[in-house]
């Protein structure tokens, strides 16, 4: 059985450093054996259909293909459509009322509990909000994720010591469900 998944790439093309053109990460899912493989804008996500359903082992075949090839590590995700719509519909927050730079998912590499993010004061970031979901975070910040003082004191290395972490926009989480689902998928 073959199944739609999304690798989240963190930390590239982002200012000038680990450049991974997309039409070359595309070429080299292709070359792992993965079918019908697109990227979604330049900061690093992929989709493509996959024959075994082991996350971790493809994040960590996509990873040590990418240091092979372009001569950098980079932290690699994968999730599969259930999961990412699960993601989606699971959103604690009313993302339909919301501009999409308000709303962000930190996906991360395994479960997190709230005894994690227990040294965060929340209510001293009103009206910016966190909730944690599975192997998500989920942030509302009103302003945006730059100008974020919950989301600086989210990304401290200490609360994500241990687990990949990456963080992207409402858009981009609710396009990857979209990108991966069996049923409109190419």
């Amino acid at each position: 059985m073959t199944t739609r998944y999304a690798a989240l790439l963190r930390g590239i093309n982002v200012g000038g450093a680990r450049k991974l053109p997309m039409a070359e990460l595309r070429g080299l899912l292709a070359e792992l054996g993965h079918q019908d493989t697109a990227t979604y804008l330049q900061s690093g996500q992929a989709v493509f259909t996959a024959g075994h359903g082991d996350e971790d082992a493809l994040a960590e075949e996509l990873a040590d293909a990418i240091r092979e090839r372009f001569g950098f590590t980079v932290d690699v995700l994968v999730r599969g459509h259930a999961y990412l719509r699960a993601v989606v519909e699971a959103c604690p927050f009313e993302a339909a009322r919301l501009e999409a730079k308000q709303l962000h998912v930190t996906y991360f590499s395994a479960p997190v509990d709230a005894e994690r993010y227990a040294p965060v004061d929340q209510p001293a970031f009103l009206p910016e909000e966190f909730r944690l979901g599975d192997r998500a975070l989920y942030l509302y910040a009103p302003d945006g994720l730059g100008r974020s003082k919950l989301a600086e004191a989210l990304g401290k290395p200490r609360l994500t010591k241990g687990l990949i972490a990456t963080t992207r926009n409402w858009n981009t989480v609710v396009k990857l469900a979209e990108l991966t689902d069996p049923l409109t998928a190419p």
